[in-house]
């Protein structure tokens, strides 16, 4: 059986944690930034975990990752 290929397009976007955990960046921070609170804008610098009912369809798409 052939290796599989990891998704270039998610591995860009995903980071899997020691823990196993997948991180990604929050959206909303790329443009019309004048318009958001700093406080908003503070928090969506932060990375977040994606949510578990994603955790299997990342996984496919890192399959050497996760």
């Amino acid at each position: 059986m052939p290796k599989m290929k990891t998704h270039r397009g998610a591995a860009k976007r995903f980071r899997v944690t020691a823990s196993g955990k997948v991180k990604r960046a929050r959206a909303y921070k790329s443009h019309l930034l004048a318009g958001k609170a700093p406080k908003r804008k503070r928090r969506l610098r932060q990375p977040a975990l994606i949510d578990k009912t994603d955790r299997r369809r990342i996984a496919r798409l890192l399959p050497y990752q996760a």
